[in-house]
């Protein structure tokens, strides 16, 4: 009996997160931003929440931040499409003042109650190494209260996968100016370089124990 590809899996679970309501997000979103990528890829990054492009496109990091994500990752020698991109909560958090909408941090209850969604996620991916961007998804998968200044490019581990380190938020970096972006969208840069080299290790630790199948891209070169 052929084993459901991983694909179909994470696809049947994304039909059921868009029709979820277990927080009042529900009530406001858009689009559930469920995440996308290589689901086969050794490498995941995930992130705080969707904002308001995520929301009105229904994909994850589509802005400002995911452009400058985009542009990190070309350095670190990969593409949106050698990895998957997801988030701790799946709809986005915002208040609005003003007559006008502004993005605002998840709830701890918001980030519990969209949790399943994740658990299901990486649990049916089964990274290598996941990278948290910003202190919230590091809180949430490294542990609770993350210093991220303090503790971002240091190696963890995790239910999900055995190697898991924290990087700035391209939105942060976006907020920086001077000398002082340079140097945050640098660390993210390094930070990055180091998650795939790390993952590169590893895939060649577990292809000594288990030869992986050729998947007819340059995913297995990267990695």
């Amino acid at each position: 009996m052929t084993e459901q590809p991983v694909e179909e899996l994470l696809a049947a679970v994304e039909a059921r997160a868009k029709q979820c309501v277990a927080c009042p997000l529900a009530r406001t979103r858009t689009n559930v931003v469920f995440g996308e990528g290589n689901p086969r890829s050794p490498l995941v990054i995930v992130g705080e929440g969707p904002g308001e492009q995520e929301d009105a496109t229904g994909r994850p990091f589509v802005g400002r931040a995911g452009a400058l994500l985009d542009k990190a990752l070309r350095e670190a020698g990969m593409l949106r499409r050698h990895v998957y991109i997801c988030n701790i909560v799946k709809c986005r958090a915002c208040v609005v003042e003003n007559g006008r909408t502004r993005n605002r941090p998840p709830t701890q209850d918001e980030i519990q109650a969209c949790y399943s969604w994740l658990d299901q996620q990486l649990s049916l991916i089964k990274p290598l190494v996941i990278v948290c961007l910003g202190a919230p998804a590091a809180s949430t998968l490294i542990h609770k209260n993350f210093k991220i200044m303090q503790e971002r490019g240091l190696w963890f581990s995790n239910q999900y996968a055995p190697a898991v380190i924290a990087a700035l938020h391209p939105a942060y970096i976006l907020r920086q100016a001077g000398e002082a972006y340079e140097r945050a969208y640098r660390s993210l840069v390094d930070d990055l370089t180091a998650a795939r080299e790390r993952a590169r290790e590893l895939r060649r630790l577990q292809e000594q124990m288990q030869p992986l199948q050729p998947e007819g891209d340059d995913q297995l070169r990267l990695f």
